[in-house]
């Protein structure tokens, strides 16, 4: 199991060099450092993009937020640990609800939930959408795949509009679509939730960030691994043509797998299984070893 995850996120920019330059050389979504001879010897760095809403061609955000800062570096390749099975390492991108940028919603009480379509608190607002169902099994990498058991999971991702509780322009008072579950003896952990949608220049995607305990995801300081899952294209396609989902189907034709900022490097770890229909919900199934 690794244990020393620590994302070296765009909102981190403040820290300064000496905190940002270790971090980013040696992690995924890294940059590339160019010296401009212009610049009088100093160094312009161009970061690669966090789970926003850029491309490498272009800077937009979720609906309703602002965009978070520049992006579309190549990413590096692919790490030994990773071609042996171990879950890729991604941002969480700038609306995590971790504590890391802004809100936490871990140290809230209501958070530690199956079902989060609904806010808690002081708003019971329910995201609209296609149904979802996420079962996912987290494995312990280090301890030859065995389940990790006793684990947490957090789990995030936008509503059908393509917002993101707390963050974008509508929902900041709202925290839908976020939660926590305990692995069980299986390293098992289920989600109900919606179909998130496809906001412009990412392809659809579900966040996830693992923590060693539940009494231990609190803070994003405890966690030991941070990655997205990529959904299937054909599945993506057949929730989008229903209502509400409009604005998805242009988002999802310009935008590719290869062209996405986050799983453009490789996502074969990172594709769940989903069956289901548009009518009656979909499951989704995603086993991981982290």
């Amino acid at each position: 199991m690794r244990v020393n995850h620590q994302e070296s996120d765009l909102e981190n920019h403040d820290r300064g060099l000496d905190y940002d330059l270790p971090r980013l050389l040696h992690r995924r979504g890294m940059l590339k450092l160019v010296a401009g001879p212009g610049l009088a010897g100093a160094g312009l760095i161009t970061l690669g993009s966090c789970a926003d809403a850029t491309s490498n061609a272009d800077t937009s955000s979720p609906q309703g937020s602002n965009p978070p800062g520049p992006g579309g570096a190549p990413q590096p390749p692919q790490t030994s640990d990773t071609a042996n099975g171990e879950l890729p390492e991604e941002t969480g991108g700038p609306f995590p609800g971790d504590g890391s940028n802004g809100a936490n919603v871990l140290n809230q009480s209501g958070i530690v939930r199956r079902d989060i379509t609904s806010s808690f608190g002081s708003s019971t607002t329910k995201a609209e959408g296609v149904p979802l169902t996420v079962t996912m099994t987290i494995n312990d990498f280090a301890n030859s795949k065995s389940p990790l058991a006793g684990g947490a999971v957090y789990l995030w991702h936008c509503d059908r509009e393509g917002r993101y509780s707390l963050y974008s322009r509508g929902v900041t008072n709202e925290n839908y679509l976020r939660g926590v579950q305990e692995t069980d003896d299986r390293g098992q952990v289920k989600f109900t939730t919606i179909f998130p949608a496809c906001y412009s220049g990412r392809w659809p995607h579900i966040h996830i960030e693992v923590y060693p305990s539940l009494a231990k995801a609190t803070s994003s300081a405890n966690k030991i691994a941070t990655s997205q899952m990529a959904l299937p294209e054909a599945t993506a396609k057949a929730v989008y043509a229903t209502t509400g989902y409009e604005q998805s189907t242009s988002n999802l034709s310009r935008v590719s797998l290869a062209s996405d900022n986050v799983f453009s490097d490789g996502y074969d770890l990172q594709m769940p299984t989903l069956t289901g229909d548009p009518s009656s919900g979909y499951q989704l199934t995603f086993s991981c070893a982290v």
